[in-house]
């Protein structure tokens, strides 16, 4: 089973360093990364996404237009031979712009539903996030380990503050013992 966990962070962009290794070790198999947000307040107290091992909704509405765009366009491509210029432009205009915007709902949709599903959705990332405050920032991972305590060794130093998580109370008080640096330990 996957584990959820929140870690707060001083610092704006230290979640999204902790949340590049975790990339790191995601692909060398220490861990399984089902999904990851970094997140971080600005100074005028605005959440704002760092970045995210999953589509975001936005992201995925943005792609969905793009492609949605590129096959609205190839579709009417073949109905502007013999025509104007004028008229093949509107024509493959307007099939960018209806593939573009149908695209762009599939795409948003599509994302925000796996997230809600399988990952981190994003009321969960708003609600949470209420706890981070400016010029801090957090990290949220859905992952499962094959080593638990392989991996939270290699984020020794980092200094982060379990703010949730779905693990046993005294694994959650082990990691963050190990997410503590040594100097401030002592």
């Amino acid at each position: 089973m996957a584990e959820l966990m929140v870690v707060g962070f001083e610092g704006k962009h230290r979640a999204a360093e902790v949340l590049n290794q975790l990339e790191d070790i995601d692909l060398s198999f220490e861990i399984d990364l089902k999904d990851a947000v970094a997140v971080y307040r600005t100074d005028d107290g605005k959440l704002r996404v760092d970045q995210s091992a999953q589509p975001t909704t936005k992201e995925g509405a943005a792609w969905g237009a793009m492609l949605g765009g590129l096959v609205g366009a190839a579709l009417l491509a073949p109905f502007t031979l013999g025509a104007s210029a004028a008229v093949a432009a509107t024509t493959l205009g307007a099939g960018l712009f209806t593939g573009g915007v149908t695209g762009a709902a599939i795409g948003g949709d599509d994302a925000d539903t796996w997230k809600k599903t399988y990952g981190i959705s994003d009321d969960f990332v708003k609600e949470v996030g209420g706890m981070v405050q400016p010029g801090q920032s957090a990290v949220f991972v859905l992952a499962r380990a094959s080593n638990p305590v392989a991996t939270a060794e290699k984020f020794r130093g980092y200094g982060g503050k379990v703010l949730r998580t779905t693990l046993p109370k005294e694994s959650a008080a082990k990691f963050e013992q190990v997410m503590t640096p040594a100097t401030a330990a002592r």
